[in-house]
């Protein structure tokens, strides 16, 4: 990969975890209130397109979805799969 492709997928990286932190902090915020919340398909599919840490780090942070065993369990293994990934591209 070139050096332009890296820091392209590092600003998409940063960008979609982001968006994802943010989302679980609204869906925590909206269920406390009462209010439409955020779809879970919607989180998870945040999650598998590269927000897989603002994924977990939502849930730590704000205490939400931790009783969902698929959100306790598929998250960090989302995370890992990531992980693994960035790696594998970083040294190739």
């Amino acid at each position: 990969m070139s050096d332009l492709e890296i820091r392209m997928l590092l600003v998409y990286l940063i960008v979609v975890n982001i968006m994802t932190f943010y989302a679980f902090g609204a869906d925590k915020r909206q269920a406390q209130r009462g209010k439409r919340r955020v779809p879970e398909r919607t989180l998870f599919m945040l999650a598998l397109c590269g927000g897989s840490l603002g994924a977990v780090y939502g849930m730590i942070g704000f205490r939400h979805k931790t009783r969902h065993w698929q959100f306790r369990v598929g998250l960090p293994l989302v995370l890992l799969v990531h992980a693994v990934l960035v790696v594998w591209i970083s040294i190739r």
